[in-house]
C-alpha cells in the first residue's frame, strides 16, 4: 500500500476520529475527517481517496445512506465501521455499497488490515482523460449478451455501450462469474476464487453479493437469466462469453 493512501474517516465521535487519526497518520498514511454528507462530498471532491471508514450509527443521515451517497459519486472502498453484531445489520451495510464492515470495538492492527486489503483489492483508481483511448488488447475484454467488462480497466459496459459503476466486489464476483461461464460454482469454490485476490469480506455475504450484481445485470433481478441459482450446487453463468 502507497504511504500517501489516503483515508476519510467519518464518524460523529471526535474521540473516534482523533484515535483513528492518531494511528493511521503514525502508519504513513493521509487521514481526512468527516462528521456528515456535506464533510464526505467536499473530501470527495478535492482529490482522491483510497478509502472510506464509514460509521453505522450516526445522527442525522446515518451510514447506510451515506454509503449509498458515496456510491453513486465514487467506487471508492468503503469499510463500514458498527457497533452492531447481527448479521442482518452487515448485510444491509454491504447491500448500502460498502467492501467489509469491522464491529466495535476493533483492533487497530485488524483495521489497518482490513484497509490494506480493500485498497490492494481496487487498485488505482482510473482518471478520466479527453484524449482517445487505445483499444483494448486481445483477451483484456469479456464479452457477454452484448455487455462488456473490461479486466484491465475494471470498467463494465451495458448493451448501449454507457458504463455501470461496479464496486470492488461486484467487479470481482463478476470477473469470477464471466471467466468460468456456464459451469456450476458452488458458494465455497466461489470462495476460493475470489479469495485468491486477497477478497476479505465476501465470504460472509456471498448470497448479498450476487444480489446486489443481479440488480446491475439483469433485465428482472427477481428473475436472472445470467447469475442463475443451482439449488443445492450454487450459481451458473448462464451465458457464451468471448474475448476480445
Amino acid at each position: 500500500m502507497d504511504e500517501t493512501s489516503h483515508i476519510l474517516v467519518v464518524d460523529d465521535d471526535p474521540m473516534i476520529r482523533s484515535l483513528l487519526r492518531r494511528y493511521l497518520s503514525g502508519e504513513g498514511l493521509r487521514v481526512s475527517e468527516a462528521v456528515d454528507g456535506a464533510g464526505i462530498r467536499a473530501t470527495l471532491a478535492h482529490g482522491p481517496v483510497h478509502a472510506v471508514l464509514l460509521d453505522l450509527v450516526m445522527p442525522g443521515e446515518d451510514g447506510l445512506s451515506l454509503a449509498r451517497m458515496i456510491r453513486q459519486r465514487s467506487n471508492v472502498p468503503i469499510i463500514m465501521l458498527t457497533g452492531k453484531g447481527e448479521l442482518i445489520d452487515r448485510v444491509v451495510g454491504l447491500e448500502s455499497g460498502a467492501d467489509d464492515y469491522i464491529t466495535k470495538p476493533f483492533e487497530l492492527r485488524e483495521l489497518l488490515a482490513r484497509i490494506r486489503a480493500v485498497i490492494r483489492r481496487t487498485g488505482p483508481q482510473p482518471v478520466p482523460e479527453l484524449a482517445q483511448e487505445a483499444p483494448a488488447a486481445p483477451g483484456e475484454t469479456l464479452i457477454f449478451e452484448g455487455w462488456s467488462l473490461a479486466l484491465l480497466k475494471r470498467e463494465l459496459r451495458d448493451p448501449t455501450g454507457a458504463e455501470v459503476p461496479l464496486t470492488a466486489g461486484e467487479f470481482e464476483l463478476l470477473r469470477v462469474f464471466a471467466s468460468n461461464p456456464n459451469r456450476v460454482l458452488s458458494r465455497d469454490r466461489l470462495i476460493e476464487l475470489v479469495k485468491g485476490r486477497d477478497w476479505a469480506s465476501f465470504d460472509r455475504a456471498i448470497d448479498t453479493q450476487v444480489g446486489r450484481l443481479r440488480k446491475k445485470i439483469e433485465a428482472d433481478p427477481a428473475n436472472p437469466t445470467l447469475v442463475k441459482t443451482v439449488r443445492g450446487g450454487g450459481y451458473i453463468f448462464a451465458a457464451a462469453v468471448r474475448q476480445s
